[in-house]
Formats: C-alpha cells, structure tokens, sequence
C-alpha cells in the first residue's frame, strides 16, 4: 500500500487528505488562526466554582471560561499543586525528578476542596471551544511523542492494549522503566512495538524538554497565560500515522513545507526528501484528484462497486447505514455468493467511510442478508480487518 499526504494551505484554513493507493482515506481542516487547540498548556485562574456540578470555570485567556471538572483534576493533582508552590518559592526551577510526589486526591471529593476562586492552576486544553461553549480542561499535564506520551508527578509505566505480544509488552516496559526520569510516568503507544531502546530514548529526551521549556515559564508567568503550543495538526497528524508506506508529501506552502520537513527529518531522516513543494498551476486537491473524490463521497448515497451503493444517514442518537446491492443482472455469482460479495466490498467502503466522516458513537449497519454462517463469520473478520487502519 502507497500512502500519500496532500497539504492545502489557504490563507484561512489547512486541509490534510490522507491518500492509500491514490484513495481518500482521511480528511482533516484546520484554521490557521487557531488557539486554545488541544494540548496547549496554560496557567490558568479559577474564576468560579460549580459545587452542584462539582466543576469550576477557568480564565485561560479565551473570550468564554474554560470549564474544569474535579474528576479532570488527575489523582495527582495535589503534586501538581505542591510543584507549583516550589516555583513560587524558589529562583531556580524545581525538578520534578528531585521532588516529593504528594498523596493522591479523594476520587469522590469536592472541587471546593482542592480549589478555589482566584488560584492560578496549570491546565491543559482537553477540547477545543466550540459555540458558545469556551475550552474543556484537565489538569493532567502531558506531553504526546509518536512512540511515548510523557506524564510528570506520576510514577509508573503503561503500555497500549494494541500491542498483543506479552513478550514485547514486558520488552517495552522494562526498557523505558530503566529510561525514564523519577516521577514521570509513561504511556508506550502502538508505535513503539519493535522500536530499539535508542529510538525510544531520543523521543524521551525531546519530550523532557518540552516539558522542562514549559516549567522554565511558570515563576515569571501571571494567568492566564499560554506556557506550551501543541504541534500543528499537520504534525500531530503526521506523528500519529506516519510509518515507511509514505512515499510522498505534497504541500502548497513554503513555510509549512519546511515545517514537516524538519520533523520527517527528526523522526525519520531517511525520508526527509520525500516532502515536495507543490507549485503546480492546478490546485493542489484538484491535481491529486481529492476535489473529485470528496464530492463523490460525502453524501448520503455512497457508490463503491458495479453498482452497490450505501445510503448513510445519522440521527442525534446513532448512525445508519444500509447496504444495497445496485443492479443484480450483470452478476454471474449465486444469490448467496453475490451477497457475500457486496457485502465484503461494503464493509471496505464503510471502513474508509468511517475514517473520513470520524464517525464514532453507535453505528447500524444494515448488510445484504445471508443464509450462510461461514459468510457471515467471514464477513466480521473481514469487517475487522478493514478497521484495523483506523486510528480510532
């Protein structure tokens, strides 16, 4: 499978289309304007406290109060508060590695509490505003790299449920527990299976700065005010898929060209040359054919093969989709076996079509029926199959 990535940046907005076999697969915009994305960092201050929601609003700086639930706070946030004293009462910047981790928070304590108005707390962007809602926060600082996330004041080691093998489990965790600073924790993601010990501890060392350049900030910083900037979604796009079936990234713009450029060459420097400046007359979705394709695909009739067609169709509660085989003359297969062959090809288009809509929640799928077990055994494991490339 040939992956590609085309980047179109406009003056308001990027658009990534992710490409498998000159196929749309994924679709991501993302305006160029920007802020209070998830993963920033600030220091925030409590501005009011929501006993009956056991919740309080917080002013990073956006138009609307962020909002902070107690169960947002992290089990570690009585450390995250006692770090915050050391810098407030030291010149230098503390090091976590040197502190003394504090007793968890009560699970089912109040946020009056931990909390109150006017205190400055360090938060992270969970979810970005949307209407007339302002950011959704954690307290739950951390730093995401393409084979780690980094978590200080905790002190253990996970590693994904994707990865099966107990033996790389154990490979894993015992090489970044012999990495890894004191009072960090670490999550080891799907990534990282296979990966050697130096690769691991290359990316460990880049988040420790990010967090140390973050901390650097706190004692000369007043709330609210922005301690961290998460990459790009072009970059954390790039940092969640990429792997060696990329051969091409094609991008319209100079400065972002560079941009990914820089981190294909940090993570992967043997593919630093496949980034490519598009200067072609066309535009560039138009040239790579994705204009076309997110035409043909966004609406609620999917065609996908001699006919067959999806109709999607989305409620508040769930999604629908109902499979139809199209005009049957044209086939020389069986009843049955023409509808195991539909069927296969649906559950590919609707896997894709998953991706691209960033359908999640409950979804329906109506197949084609089938009298026999074996095809419809075959069917879930193809329907699996074709899930296995997403993300979600």
């Amino acid at each position: 499978m040939v992956s590609e990535l085309v980047v179109d940046v406009q003056p308001k907005e990027i658009t990534i289309a992710v490409l498998e076999n000159k196929k749309l697969v994924e679709l991501q915009k993302e305006k160029r304007d920007e802020s209070y994305a998830v993963g920033n960092i600030y220091l925030g201050r409590v501005k009011k406290l929501m006993p009956a929601l056991n919740a309080a609003f917080v002013d990073v700086g956006y138009k609307k109060d962020a909002f902070l639930h107690y169960l947002d706070l992290g089990a570690e946030f009585n450390s995250v508060l006692y770090y915050q004293k050391l810098v407030g009462n030291k010149k230098k910047t503390p090091q976590v590695q040197k502190m003394k981790l504090q007793p968890n928070i009560d699970k089912s304590g109040s946020i009056t509490d931990v909390l109150k108005v006017g205190q400055e707390i360090l938060v992270q962007i969970a979810k970005e505003p949307i209407s007339t809602k302002g950011p959704r926060l954690t307290a739950e600082i951390s730093f995401a790299g393409r084979f780690l996330v980094l978590i200080p004041f905790i002190d253990r080691v996970s590693v994904s449920q994707k990865i099966k093998s107990r033996e790389e489990r154990a490979r894993l965790r015992q090489l970044v527990q012999s990495i890894k600073p004191k009072n960090f924790g670490v999550i080891i993601r799907t990534n990282a299976e296979g990966k050697r010990v130096a690769e691991l501890d290359a990316e460990l060392k880049l988040l420790m700065q990010k967090w140390e350049d973050t901390s650097s900030k706190l004692s000369k910083a007043r709330a609210p005010v922005l301690l961290y900037e998460e990459t790009s979604r072009t970059v954390a796009l790039l940092r969640d898929i990429f792997d060696p079936s990329f051969e091409h990234i094609h991008v319209n713009d100079k400065d972002v060209a560079k941009q990914i450029a820089d981190y294909v060459g940090l993570i992967a420097p043997n593919k630093r040359d496949i980034v490519k400046l598009y200067t072609g007359a066309l535009p560039i979705m138009d040239n790579f054919g994705v204009t076309k394709q997110i035409k043909q695909l966004f609406g609620k009739t999917v065609t996908f093969k001699n006919g067959a067609y999806l109709i999607i169709e989305h409620t508040e509660a769930l999604h629908v989709i109902d499979v139809n085989s199209g005009n049957r003359n044209k086939s020389s297969l069986g009843q049955e076996d023409h509808a195991f062959a539909v069927n296969v090809a649906a559950a590919e288009e609707i896997a894709r079509q998953l991706r691209l809509r960033d359908m999640g929640g409950i979804i329906v799928i109506d197949f084609i029926d089938m009298i026999k077990g074996e095809h419809r055994n075959d069917l879930l494991v193809k329907m699996q199959d074709f899930m296995a490339q997403d993300r979600a």
